[in-house]
Protein backbone atom coordinates (compact mmCIF):
# COMPACT_ATOMS: atom_id res chain seq x y z
CA UNK A 1 0.00 0.00 0.00
CA UNK A 2 1.92 3.04 -1.59
CA UNK A 3 -0.26 5.66 0.01
CA UNK A 4 0.36 4.28 3.50
CA UNK A 5 4.41 4.49 3.16
CA UNK A 6 4.93 8.37 3.98
CA UNK A 7 6.52 9.86 6.99
CA UNK A 8 3.09 10.82 8.05
CA UNK A 9 1.70 7.29 8.51
CA UNK A 10 5.19 5.97 10.21
CA UNK A 11 5.30 9.15 12.67
CA UNK A 12 2.09 7.88 14.01
CA UNK A 13 3.13 4.32 14.15
CA UNK A 14 5.97 5.02 15.86
CA UNK A 15 3.85 7.53 18.31
CA UNK A 16 1.96 3.99 19.08
CA UNK A 17 4.96 1.45 19.19
CA UNK A 18 6.26 4.11 22.00
CA UNK A 19 2.90 2.99 24.44
CA UNK A 20 3.64 -0.03 23.25
CA UNK A 21 0.27 0.19 21.27
CA UNK A 22 -1.30 -1.32 18.49
CA UNK A 23 -2.81 1.21 15.84
CA UNK A 24 -4.87 1.16 12.54
CA UNK A 25 -6.10 3.44 9.94
CA UNK A 26 -9.83 2.38 9.48
CA UNK A 27 -13.06 2.72 7.38
CA UNK A 28 -13.41 5.29 4.97
CA UNK A 29 -10.04 6.49 4.00
CA UNK A 30 -8.30 2.46 3.92
CA UNK A 31 -11.71 1.98 1.08
CA UNK A 32 -10.42 5.32 -0.29
CA UNK A 33 -6.50 4.21 -0.88
CA UNK A 34 -7.98 1.03 -2.34
CA UNK A 35 -10.46 2.68 -4.82
CA UNK A 36 -7.43 5.66 -5.77
CA UNK A 37 -9.63 8.29 -4.45
CA UNK A 38 -8.68 11.70 -2.52
CA UNK A 39 -9.32 11.41 1.29
CA UNK A 40 -8.44 14.40 3.85
CA UNK A 41 -10.17 12.88 6.72
CA UNK A 42 -8.28 9.82 8.40
CA UNK A 43 -9.25 7.69 11.19
CA UNK A 44 -7.03 5.71 13.35
CA UNK A 45 -8.21 3.27 16.30
CA UNK A 46 -5.88 1.85 18.76
CA UNK A 47 -6.80 -0.89 21.42
CA UNK A 48 -6.77 1.57 24.56
CA UNK A 49 -7.12 5.51 25.21
CA UNK A 50 -7.09 7.22 21.54
CA UNK A 51 -6.76 10.99 23.68
CA UNK A 52 -3.67 9.34 24.90
CA UNK A 53 -2.43 8.55 21.55
CA UNK A 54 -2.97 11.42 19.89
CA UNK A 55 -1.80 13.75 21.95
CA UNK A 56 1.65 11.88 21.09
CA UNK A 57 1.14 12.14 17.91
CA UNK A 58 0.86 15.98 18.02
CA UNK A 59 3.80 16.51 20.20
CA UNK A 60 5.98 14.79 17.70
CA UNK A 61 4.55 16.34 14.33
CA UNK A 62 5.39 20.07 15.94
CA UNK A 63 4.62 23.23 14.46
CA UNK A 64 1.59 24.22 12.35
CA UNK A 65 -0.41 20.91 14.12
CA UNK A 66 -3.70 21.66 16.40
CA UNK A 67 -4.94 19.56 18.92
CA UNK A 68 -8.62 19.21 19.91
CA UNK A 69 -9.98 16.84 22.53
CA UNK A 70 -12.85 15.59 23.03
CA UNK A 71 -13.30 13.88 26.72
CA UNK A 72 -16.99 12.60 26.37
CA UNK A 73 -16.86 10.79 23.27
CA UNK A 74 -13.27 9.37 24.16
CA UNK A 75 -11.63 11.30 20.86
CA UNK A 76 -9.34 13.86 19.91
CA UNK A 77 -8.52 15.73 16.33
CA UNK A 78 -5.07 16.37 15.09
CA UNK A 79 -5.62 18.98 12.19
CA UNK A 80 -2.02 19.69 10.21
CA UNK A 81 -2.24 21.54 7.16
CA UNK A 82 -5.29 20.50 5.38
CA UNK A 83 -5.05 16.90 6.45
CA UNK A 84 -7.73 16.07 9.33
CA UNK A 85 -6.38 12.93 12.07
CA UNK A 86 -9.31 11.60 13.94
CA UNK A 87 -8.27 9.15 16.76
CA UNK A 88 -10.06 7.01 19.20
CA UNK A 89 -10.60 3.75 20.78
CA UNK A 90 -11.39 0.75 19.43
CA UNK A 91 -15.01 0.15 20.93
CA UNK A 92 -18.34 -2.32 20.83
CA UNK A 93 -21.88 -0.63 20.67
CA UNK A 94 -24.96 -1.53 22.20
CA UNK A 95 -28.21 0.66 21.03
CA UNK A 96 -31.85 1.47 22.43
CA UNK A 97 -34.82 1.07 19.95
CA UNK A 98 -35.84 4.56 20.01
CA UNK A 99 -32.38 6.20 19.29
CA UNK A 100 -29.89 6.07 17.13
CA UNK A 101 -26.68 6.75 19.74
CA UNK A 102 -25.52 4.07 21.15
CA UNK A 103 -24.03 2.78 24.58
CA UNK A 104 -20.54 2.32 23.76
CA UNK A 105 -18.12 0.46 25.67
CA UNK A 106 -14.35 -0.26 25.28
CA UNK A 107 -13.68 -3.27 22.78
CA UNK A 108 -11.24 -5.01 20.98
CA UNK A 109 -10.21 -4.09 17.06
CA UNK A 110 -12.41 -6.62 15.95
CA UNK A 111 -15.72 -5.29 17.76
CA UNK A 112 -14.70 -1.88 16.31
CA UNK A 113 -14.88 -2.97 12.90
CA UNK A 114 -18.08 -5.32 13.34
CA UNK A 115 -19.45 -2.04 13.87
CA UNK A 116 -18.89 -0.32 10.88
CA UNK A 117 -21.80 0.20 8.29
CA UNK A 118 -20.61 -1.75 5.31
CA UNK A 119 -17.81 -4.14 4.69
CA UNK A 120 -15.75 -1.74 2.09
CA UNK A 121 -15.82 0.62 5.33
CA UNK A 122 -14.74 -2.44 7.56
CA UNK A 123 -11.27 -2.58 6.59
CA UNK A 124 -8.39 -1.23 8.98
CA UNK A 125 -4.05 -0.93 7.69
CA UNK A 126 -1.70 -1.32 10.60
CA UNK A 127 0.59 1.50 10.99
CA UNK A 128 2.78 0.34 13.90
CA UNK A 129 6.31 -0.58 12.57
CA UNK A 130 6.21 -4.12 13.01
CA UNK A 131 3.20 -4.99 10.76
CA UNK A 132 3.53 -2.01 8.52
CA UNK A 133 0.71 -2.06 6.35
CA UNK A 134 -0.87 -5.43 7.12
CA UNK A 135 -4.88 -5.51 5.98
CA UNK A 136 -7.23 -6.64 8.48
CA UNK A 137 -9.96 -7.50 6.20
CA UNK A 138 -12.60 -9.54 8.90
CA UNK A 139 -15.81 -9.73 6.51
CA UNK A 140 -14.38 -9.62 2.52
CA UNK A 141 -14.57 -5.77 2.33
CA UNK A 142 -11.63 -6.21 -0.22
CA UNK A 143 -13.38 -8.43 -2.57
CA UNK A 144 -16.66 -6.22 -1.75
CA UNK A 145 -14.89 -3.43 -3.12
CA UNK A 146 -13.59 -5.37 -6.39
CA UNK A 147 -16.97 -6.72 -6.95
CA UNK A 148 -18.73 -2.85 -6.76
CA UNK A 149 -20.76 -4.63 -3.78
CA UNK A 150 -21.94 -2.82 -0.65
CA UNK A 151 -23.39 -4.95 1.57
CA UNK A 152 -23.21 -4.95 5.93
CA UNK A 153 -20.71 -6.87 7.64
CA UNK A 154 -23.30 -8.35 10.34
CA UNK A 155 -27.05 -9.17 10.31
CA UNK A 156 -28.37 -6.08 8.26
CA UNK A 157 -32.04 -5.89 9.67
CA UNK A 158 -29.50 -4.99 13.17
CA UNK A 159 -27.41 -2.49 10.78
CA UNK A 160 -30.13 -0.56 9.82
CA UNK A 161 -32.46 -1.17 12.84
CA UNK A 162 -29.44 0.11 15.46
CA UNK A 163 -28.38 3.44 13.38
CA UNK A 164 -31.29 4.11 10.65
CA UNK A 165 -29.02 6.26 9.15
CA UNK A 166 -26.90 3.50 7.74
CA UNK A 167 -29.78 3.23 4.83
CA UNK A 168 -29.19 6.52 3.65
CA UNK A 169 -25.81 5.52 3.72
CA UNK A 170 -25.92 2.53 2.01
CA UNK A 171 -27.82 4.66 -1.23
CA UNK A 172 -25.09 7.20 -0.99
CA UNK A 173 -22.33 5.17 -1.81
CA UNK A 174 -24.18 3.16 -4.34
CA UNK A 175 -24.58 6.68 -5.73
CA UNK A 176 -21.23 7.82 -5.29
CA UNK A 177 -19.35 4.92 -6.19
CA UNK A 178 -21.06 3.36 -8.87
CA UNK A 179 -21.92 0.31 -6.40
CA UNK A 180 -24.81 -2.24 -6.09
CA UNK A 181 -26.56 -2.91 -2.98
CA UNK A 182 -26.32 -6.85 -1.94
CA UNK A 183 -29.75 -7.31 -2.44
CA UNK A 184 -30.46 -9.02 0.80
CA UNK A 185 -28.70 -5.69 2.29
CA UNK A 186 -31.46 -3.78 0.13
CA UNK A 187 -34.42 -6.02 1.22
CA UNK A 188 -33.14 -5.28 4.27
CA UNK A 189 -33.51 -1.29 3.44
CA UNK A 190 -36.97 -2.35 2.14
CA UNK A 191 -38.20 -3.88 5.53
CA UNK A 192 -36.65 -0.86 8.22
CA UNK A 193 -37.45 1.80 6.01
CA UNK A 194 -39.95 2.82 8.45
CA UNK A 195 -37.10 3.84 10.82
CA UNK A 196 -36.16 6.47 9.61
CA UNK A 197 -38.46 8.79 11.24
CA UNK A 198 -35.89 8.70 14.14
CA UNK A 199 -33.41 10.57 11.88
CA UNK A 200 -33.13 13.87 12.10
CA UNK A 201 -34.05 16.25 9.16
CA UNK A 202 -30.96 17.56 9.23
CA UNK A 203 -28.66 14.44 9.10
CA UNK A 204 -31.36 13.30 5.92
CA UNK A 205 -30.52 16.12 3.89
CA UNK A 206 -27.25 15.94 4.48
CA UNK A 207 -27.13 12.50 2.60
CA UNK A 208 -28.92 13.99 0.25
CA UNK A 209 -26.61 16.58 -0.75
CA UNK A 210 -23.97 14.12 -1.35
CA UNK A 211 -26.17 12.34 -3.41
CA UNK A 212 -27.31 15.14 -5.19
CA UNK A 213 -23.20 16.31 -5.72
CA UNK A 214 -22.36 12.84 -7.37
CA UNK A 215 -21.99 12.07 -11.23
CA UNK A 216 -25.06 10.71 -11.77
CA UNK A 217 -27.48 11.67 -9.05
CA UNK A 218 -30.57 10.38 -10.74
CA UNK A 219 -29.16 6.28 -8.98
CA UNK A 220 -29.94 7.65 -5.86
CA UNK A 221 -33.60 9.04 -6.20
CA UNK A 222 -33.90 5.71 -7.94
CA UNK A 223 -33.27 3.89 -5.03
CA UNK A 224 -34.65 5.60 -2.91
CA UNK A 225 -38.26 5.00 -4.84
CA UNK A 226 -37.52 1.62 -5.06
CA UNK A 227 -36.33 0.84 -1.37
CA UNK A 228 -39.55 2.72 0.25
CA UNK A 229 -37.23 5.85 1.72
CA UNK A 230 -38.32 8.36 -1.07
CA UNK A 231 -41.75 8.50 0.53
CA UNK A 232 -40.88 9.32 3.92
CA UNK A 233 -38.72 11.65 3.28
CA UNK A 234 -39.84 13.67 -0.08
CA UNK A 235 -43.60 12.29 -0.28
CA UNK A 236 -43.95 15.31 -3.05
CA UNK A 237 -41.10 13.98 -5.21
CA UNK A 238 -42.55 9.84 -4.96
CA UNK A 239 -46.14 11.70 -5.86
CA UNK A 240 -44.75 11.58 -9.41
CA UNK A 241 -43.68 8.36 -9.72
CA UNK A 242 -46.07 6.49 -12.15
CA UNK A 243 -48.80 7.44 -15.67
CA UNK A 244 -52.41 7.67 -15.38
CA UNK A 245 -54.41 6.27 -19.01
CA UNK A 246 -57.69 7.75 -19.64
CA UNK A 247 -59.32 6.58 -23.05
CA UNK A 248 -56.10 4.97 -24.56
CA UNK A 249 -54.15 8.36 -23.51
CA UNK A 250 -51.36 7.97 -20.90
CA UNK A 251 -48.69 11.24 -19.86
CA UNK A 252 -45.27 10.49 -19.14
CA UNK A 253 -44.09 9.14 -16.33
CA UNK A 254 -43.21 12.53 -14.85
CA UNK A 255 -40.55 11.15 -12.20
CA UNK A 256 -38.44 9.52 -14.61
CA UNK A 257 -38.29 12.47 -16.54
CA UNK A 258 -37.40 14.66 -13.98
CA UNK A 259 -34.59 12.70 -13.52
CA UNK A 260 -33.32 12.77 -17.02
CA UNK A 261 -33.85 16.45 -16.30
CA UNK A 262 -31.27 16.09 -13.53
CA UNK A 263 -28.86 13.85 -14.76
CA UNK A 264 -28.93 16.21 -18.28
CA UNK A 265 -28.00 19.60 -15.97
CA UNK A 266 -25.87 17.19 -13.67
CA UNK A 267 -23.21 17.08 -16.79
CA UNK A 268 -23.16 20.17 -17.37
CA UNK A 269 -23.63 21.83 -14.19
CA UNK A 270 -21.58 21.16 -10.66
CA UNK A 271 -23.92 24.35 -9.28
CA UNK A 272 -26.27 21.78 -6.71
CA UNK A 273 -28.96 24.14 -6.37
CA UNK A 274 -29.44 24.48 -10.34
CA UNK A 275 -29.41 20.38 -9.93
CA UNK A 276 -32.14 21.19 -6.85
CA UNK A 277 -34.42 23.12 -9.49
CA UNK A 278 -34.09 20.65 -12.42
CA UNK A 279 -35.48 17.54 -9.71
CA UNK A 280 -38.39 20.25 -8.53
CA UNK A 281 -39.17 21.87 -11.85
CA UNK A 282 -42.31 19.98 -12.40
CA UNK A 283 -43.43 19.10 -8.72
CA UNK A 284 -46.55 20.63 -8.77
CA UNK A 285 -47.49 18.00 -11.90
CA UNK A 286 -48.90 15.69 -9.40
CA UNK A 287 -51.39 18.39 -8.18
CA UNK A 288 -52.36 20.04 -11.09
CA UNK A 289 -52.71 17.16 -13.28
CA UNK A 290 -56.41 16.95 -15.14
CA UNK A 291 -58.29 15.46 -18.05
CA UNK A 292 -59.77 17.64 -20.49
CA UNK A 293 -61.59 15.46 -23.13
CA UNK A 294 -60.47 17.95 -25.93
CA UNK A 295 -56.95 17.82 -25.11
CA UNK A 296 -56.17 15.29 -23.01
CA UNK A 297 -53.90 15.46 -20.24
CA UNK A 298 -52.97 18.59 -18.62
CA UNK A 299 -50.75 20.06 -16.11
CA UNK A 300 -51.66 23.74 -16.44
CA UNK A 301 -49.97 26.48 -13.84
CA UNK A 302 -47.82 23.60 -12.46
CA UNK A 303 -44.80 26.10 -12.98
CA UNK A 304 -46.33 28.81 -10.20
CA UNK A 305 -47.50 26.29 -8.29
CA UNK A 306 -44.27 24.32 -8.13
CA UNK A 307 -42.67 27.74 -7.37
CA UNK A 308 -45.25 28.31 -4.64
CA UNK A 309 -44.46 24.74 -3.37
CA UNK A 310 -40.69 24.77 -2.79
CA UNK A 311 -40.26 27.10 0.21
CA UNK A 312 -42.76 24.64 1.87
CA UNK A 313 -40.45 21.73 1.12
CA UNK A 314 -37.28 23.42 1.76
CA UNK A 315 -38.40 24.07 5.67
CA UNK A 316 -40.10 20.35 5.88
CA UNK A 317 -36.70 19.17 4.63
CA UNK A 318 -34.10 21.54 6.37
CA UNK A 319 -32.65 23.20 3.56
CA UNK A 320 -31.66 26.32 3.49
CA UNK A 321 -33.76 29.37 4.07
CA UNK A 322 -32.42 32.10 2.41
CA UNK A 323 -31.45 32.72 -1.32
CA UNK A 324 -30.39 29.15 -2.44
CA UNK A 325 -34.02 28.66 -1.93
CA UNK A 326 -35.10 31.69 -3.79
CA UNK A 327 -32.69 30.88 -6.60
CA UNK A 328 -34.61 27.09 -7.33
CA UNK A 329 -38.65 28.55 -6.96
CA UNK A 330 -37.93 31.32 -9.58
CA UNK A 331 -36.02 28.74 -11.75
CA UNK A 332 -39.19 26.58 -11.32
CA UNK A 333 -41.70 29.49 -11.78
CA UNK A 334 -39.64 30.38 -15.14
CA UNK A 335 -38.83 27.02 -16.77
CA UNK A 336 -41.51 27.00 -18.97
CA UNK A 337 -41.04 30.79 -20.62
CA UNK A 338 -37.44 29.87 -22.89
CA UNK A 339 -39.76 26.54 -23.62
CA UNK A 340 -42.65 29.14 -24.69
CA UNK A 341 -40.31 30.89 -26.37
CA UNK A 342 -39.17 28.24 -28.51
CA UNK A 343 -42.52 27.34 -29.24
CA UNK A 344 -44.16 30.33 -30.53
CA UNK A 345 -42.58 33.36 -32.89
CA UNK A 346 -39.73 35.15 -31.13
CA UNK A 347 -40.42 38.42 -30.42
CA UNK A 348 -38.71 40.87 -28.57
CA UNK A 349 -40.97 42.08 -26.21
CA UNK A 350 -41.11 38.58 -24.58
CA UNK A 351 -37.30 37.93 -24.84
CA UNK A 352 -37.07 41.27 -23.15
CA UNK A 353 -39.11 40.31 -20.30
CA UNK A 354 -37.42 37.07 -20.10
CA UNK A 355 -34.24 38.60 -19.91
CA UNK A 356 -35.57 41.59 -17.04
CA UNK A 357 -37.14 38.53 -14.97
CA UNK A 358 -34.60 36.09 -15.20
CA UNK A 359 -31.85 38.65 -14.44
CA UNK A 360 -28.59 36.86 -12.74
CA UNK A 361 -30.11 33.57 -13.13
CA UNK A 362 -30.93 33.86 -17.08
CA UNK A 363 -27.78 31.67 -18.52
CA UNK A 364 -28.96 28.66 -15.69
CA UNK A 365 -32.62 28.87 -16.89
CA UNK A 366 -31.80 28.49 -19.96
CA UNK A 367 -29.89 25.71 -18.80
CA UNK A 368 -32.20 23.82 -17.28
CA UNK A 369 -34.64 24.51 -20.39
CA UNK A 370 -32.66 22.99 -22.18
CA UNK A 371 -31.65 19.88 -19.94
CA UNK A 372 -35.65 19.61 -19.75
CA UNK A 373 -35.76 18.48 -23.55
CA UNK A 374 -36.03 14.64 -23.10
CA UNK A 375 -37.61 13.17 -26.16
CA UNK A 376 -36.32 10.66 -27.76
CA UNK A 377 -36.86 11.65 -31.25
CA UNK A 378 -33.59 13.07 -32.79
CA UNK A 379 -35.72 15.39 -35.22
CA UNK A 380 -37.66 17.00 -32.66
CA UNK A 381 -34.72 17.69 -29.71
CA UNK A 382 -32.97 18.94 -32.57
CA UNK A 383 -35.69 21.66 -33.58
CA UNK A 384 -36.06 22.88 -30.10
CA UNK A 385 -32.53 22.99 -29.73
CA UNK A 386 -32.19 24.78 -32.75
CA UNK A 387 -34.82 27.33 -32.08
CA UNK A 388 -33.33 27.83 -28.22
CA UNK A 389 -29.99 28.76 -29.88
CA UNK A 390 -31.82 31.55 -31.63
CA UNK A 391 -33.32 32.14 -28.61
CA UNK A 392 -29.88 33.01 -27.09
CA UNK A 393 -28.74 34.88 -30.08
CA UNK A 394 -31.87 37.38 -29.45
CA UNK A 395 -30.86 37.67 -25.78
CA UNK A 396 -27.22 38.47 -26.64
CA UNK A 397 -28.55 41.24 -29.33
CA UNK A 398 -30.74 43.07 -26.99
CA UNK A 399 -28.53 43.08 -23.79
CA UNK A 400 -26.14 44.66 -25.85
CA UNK A 401 -28.58 47.35 -27.04
CA UNK A 402 -30.57 47.71 -24.93
CA UNK A 403 -28.42 46.90 -21.23
CA UNK A 404 -31.96 45.27 -20.39
CA UNK A 405 -30.82 42.61 -17.57
CA UNK A 406 -30.41 45.65 -15.32
CA UNK A 407 -33.26 47.94 -16.28
CA UNK A 408 -34.11 51.25 -14.67
CA UNK A 409 -36.74 53.22 -15.92
CA UNK A 410 -35.42 57.07 -16.75
CA UNK A 411 -37.87 58.62 -14.69
CA UNK A 412 -37.84 57.25 -10.72
CA UNK A 413 -40.13 57.74 -7.90
CA UNK A 414 -38.90 60.38 -6.08
CA UNK A 415 -39.15 62.18 -9.21
CA UNK A 416 -42.87 61.30 -9.69
CA UNK A 417 -43.56 62.66 -6.39
CA UNK A 418 -41.96 66.01 -6.70
CA UNK A 419 -43.87 66.10 -10.15
CA UNK A 420 -47.19 65.65 -8.58
CA UNK A 421 -46.88 66.80 -5.34
CA UNK A 422 -47.26 63.72 -3.29
CA UNK A 423 -45.64 62.02 -0.64
CA UNK A 424 -46.53 58.22 -1.82
CA UNK A 425 -49.14 56.00 -2.70
CA UNK A 426 -50.15 52.91 -4.79
CA UNK A 427 -50.17 55.01 -8.11
CA UNK A 428 -46.17 55.54 -8.04
CA UNK A 429 -46.17 51.77 -8.62
CA UNK A 430 -48.33 51.79 -11.27
CA UNK A 431 -46.61 54.71 -13.12
CA UNK A 432 -43.12 52.54 -12.49
CA UNK A 433 -44.60 49.77 -13.79
CA UNK A 434 -46.32 51.36 -16.62
CA UNK A 435 -43.17 52.70 -17.93
CA UNK A 436 -41.05 49.48 -17.53
CA UNK A 437 -43.56 47.64 -19.18
CA UNK A 438 -43.31 50.11 -22.15
CA UNK A 439 -39.62 49.34 -22.19
CA UNK A 440 -39.69 45.98 -22.38
CA UNK A 441 -42.48 45.91 -25.03
CA UNK A 442 -40.22 48.25 -27.26
CA UNK A 443 -42.32 51.21 -26.87
CA UNK A 444 -40.17 53.33 -25.82
CA UNK A 445 -36.40 52.92 -25.70
CA UNK A 446 -34.59 52.40 -22.41
CA UNK A 447 -33.17 55.70 -22.18
CA UNK A 448 -35.77 57.67 -23.51
CA UNK A 449 -36.40 60.34 -20.84
CA UNK A 450 -38.97 62.54 -23.05
CA UNK A 451 -40.88 58.94 -23.93
CA UNK A 452 -40.84 58.15 -20.35
CA UNK A 453 -42.22 61.52 -18.84
CA UNK A 454 -45.01 61.20 -21.76
CA UNK A 455 -46.32 58.09 -20.04
CA UNK A 456 -45.96 58.61 -16.92
CA UNK A 457 -48.59 61.93 -17.58
CA UNK A 458 -50.59 59.84 -19.32
CA UNK A 459 -51.26 57.15 -16.65
CA UNK A 460 -50.98 60.06 -13.61
CA UNK A 461 -54.18 61.05 -15.80
CA UNK A 462 -55.36 57.45 -16.07
CA UNK A 463 -55.39 57.68 -12.08
CA UNK A 464 -56.71 61.33 -11.73
CA UNK A 465 -53.43 62.87 -10.92
CA UNK A 466 -52.37 66.61 -12.23
CA UNK A 467 -49.50 67.96 -12.04
CA UNK A 468 -48.44 70.69 -9.32
CA UNK A 469 -48.45 74.10 -10.42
Amino acid sequence: MKRLDTPLFHTIGEAADSIDRPCYAVGGCVRDFYLGRPSKDIDFVTVGSGIELAELVAKRLGKKTHLAVFRNFGTAQVKRHDLELEFVGARKESYNRDSRKPIVEDGTLEEDLSRRDFTINALALRVNRNGFGELVDLFGGLGDMHDGILRTPLDPDVTFSDDPLRMMRAIRFATQLGFDIYPPTFEAIRRNAQRISIISKERIVDELMKIMKSPVPSTGWKLLLESGLLKLIFPELAAMKGVDVVEGKGHKDNFFHTLAVLDNVAAKSDNVWLRWAALMHDIAKPVTKRWDDKIGWTFHNHNFIGAKMVPRIFRAMRLPQDQKMKYVAKLVELHMRPIALVEDEVTDSAVRRLINDAGDDLEDLMALCEADITSKNKTKVARILGNFALVRQKIIDLNERDEIRNLQPPVDGNEIMEIFGISGGPVIGTIKTGIKNAILDGLIGATDREAALEMMYKIAAENGLTPKK
